[in-house]
C-alpha cells in the first residue's frame, strides 16, 4: 500500500466530523412551553438548556451552530435569558447562529428565534404574536353561593391584588396592563434590534399580538426564507456537511433523578407514587395551561 492509500485509509477510520475537511454545524432543538415548571412537567429555561448550548457552541470545527425551534412561548423571562445566553455564545465564539423553525415560533418561542443571525421556516410555520397576555378567573359569586366566606389578611394595600376570590377592581387591572406595556415594550425593542431594516410591516401590525404563517412571515421581515434545515446546510456548507444533535447526558443516574432538561430532550422523573397522587391537581392543571398555549396556534 502507497503512502497515500494509507493516508485516505487512515482518514476513513475518522469520524467525519473530526475531519478537518468536514464542515460541521451541531444542532441544538429548543421545544416546548418556556417557564412552565412542575416536578413532572418541566418547562424550557435557560438553567435547562445553557449546558446544552455552550457544548454546540465548543464543537470542533463548527461553522455556524443551528436552532431548530418550537415553542408556543411562556415565560417573557427564561425567553429573553435564553436569547442573551445565545448570542453572547455566539459573540464569544464568532459563529453565524442559523434558526428552523418548525411548527411554532410565536411570542418567547418568536423571541428566542430572533437570536439567530438568520431565521428559516416552513410555509405552514406559525411565526410572531409579538405581545404579552395574563389572566385569571373570577370566582368570588361561586363561593357566595355554595355559603363560602372568603377571609383574607394583608399587609400591603395591594397584595391581594387580582386575587380571583374577590370582586375585580379597575385600578388593580390598570396596573396590571400598565405592567404588561412595559414587558411588551421590550419584547418590541429586542426584536428591532434583533431584526432591524429586515422589519417589513407597520409597527401596529408586526406589534399586534399577531400571528402568521411562513411566507407571510417572511413578507413582513420576520422571518427570513422559507427553507429546511437539512437542504439550507447542504446548500450553505456541501453535502458532506455534518449535523451533530448536541442533547442532555442520558445516562441512567440523570433519567432517575430527572435531570435530563425540557427543551432539549425528553424529561423523565420518577418521584414515587406518593408524589405523583399528591401532585396530580396540579399536574392536571398544568397540562390543561400547557394544552391551551399549544392550542392557541392551533396545536
Amino acid at each position: 500500500m502507497n503512502e497515500s492509500n494509507l493516508m485516505t485509509t487512515l482518514t476513513g477510520l475518522i469520524p467525519a466530523r473530526f475531519q478537518r475537511s468536514a464542515a460541521v454545524v451541531p444542532v441544538v432543538r429548543l421545544s416546548g412551553v418556556i417557564g412552565a415548571v412542575t416536578p413532572l412537567r418541566p418547562g424550557m429555561s435557560l438553567a435547562g438548556v445553557a449546558k446544552v448550548l455552550e457544548r454546540a457552541f465548543a464543537t470542533k470545527n463548527a461553522k455556524a451552530v443551528a436552532l431548530v425551534i418550537n415553542s408556543p412561548g411562556g415565560s417573557p423571562v427564561q425567553s429573553r435569558q435564553i436569547y442573551l445566553r445565545i448570542r453572547q455564545l455566539a459573540a464569544e465564539k464568532k459563529l453565524p447562529v442559523l434558526v428552523f423553525v418548525e411548527d411554532v415560533a410565536a411570542s418567547g418561542g418568536y423571541m428566542i428565534a430572533c437570536a439567530g443571525d438568520e431565521i428559516f421556516v416552513d410555509p405552514s410555520s406559525i411565526v410572531g404574536s409579538i405581545g404579552v397576555v395574563g389572566g385569571t378567573f373570577g370566582f368570588q359569586d361561586l363561593i357566595k353561593k355554595i355559603g363560602v366566606e372568603r377571609r383574607l389578611y394583608t399587609a400591603g394595600a395591594h397584595k391581594a391584588m387580582l386575587d380571583p376570590f374577590l370582586s375585580e377592581n379597575p385600578e388593580d387591572v390598570a396596573r396590571v396592563k400598565a405592567l404588561q406595556r412595559e414587558i411588551h415594550a421590550i419584547f418590541i425593542g429586542l426584536v428591532k434590534g434583533s431584526r432591524g431594516t429586515k422589519l417589513k410591516g407597520a409597527e401596529d401590525v408586526l406589534f399586534s399580538g399577531e400571528y402568521w404563517a411562513g411566507e407571510t412571515s417572511v413578507a413582513l421581515g420576520l422571518s427570513d426564507a422559507i427553507g429546511d434545515l437539512r437542504t439550507v446546510l447542504r446548500g450553505r456548507y456541501g453535502d458532506k456537511v455534518q449535523t451533530p444533535v448536541i442533547s442532555p447526558p442520558t445516562g441512567m443516574i440523570s433519567s432517575l433523578l430527572g435531570r435530563k432538561s425540557a427543551g432539549a430532550g425528553t424529561q423523565v422523573a420518577l418521584d414515587g407514587l406518593s408524589g405523583l397522587s399528591s401532585g396530580l391537581p396540579e399536574q392536571l392543571i398544568s397540562a390543561l395551561e400547557t394544552r391551551a398555549i399549544w392550542a392557541k396556534y392551533g396545536f
